[in-house]
């Protein structure tokens, strides 16, 4: 079962712009191995190794060994906690809005 981070863990997980293309990379395909990821990436396999241990910890990615190899997938629920983090600052910014939109309408009729 897959247990859900503290959102900066998430935050921190996807800050790397190389672990963000990892992440969206798995995330265009139902599963991928090390290797897969590894080509055509300009990354070396170790680096791509402790890339996928930060989204795993941060419950981004899943793993499935068979055999030889490990299977990565993404795991949708573990962007919950910044999507719940982004909605409540959404709320936040479109209150503000609301405010200064009434304030510019009350100051310029």
């Amino acid at each position: 079962m897959l247990e859900i981070a503290p959102v900066s863990t998430v935050m921190r997980a996807l800050a790397d712009p190389t672990r963000r293309a990892v992440f969206e990379r798995i995330s265009a395909c139902d599963e991928i191995t090390v290797a897969q990821l590894t080509r055509g990436s300009g990354v070396t396999q170790g680096a791509i190794s402790q890339h996928l241990k930060s989204l795993k910890q941060a419950g981004l990615v899943a793993e499935r060994p068979e055999g030889r190899n490990v299977f990565y997938r993404a795991e949708p629920e573990g962007l919950a906690p910044l999507v719940d983090w982004i909605g409540h600052y959404g709320v936040f910014w479109r209150e503000r809005f609301a405010n200064l939109r009434s304030l510019l309408k009350e100051i310029d009729p």
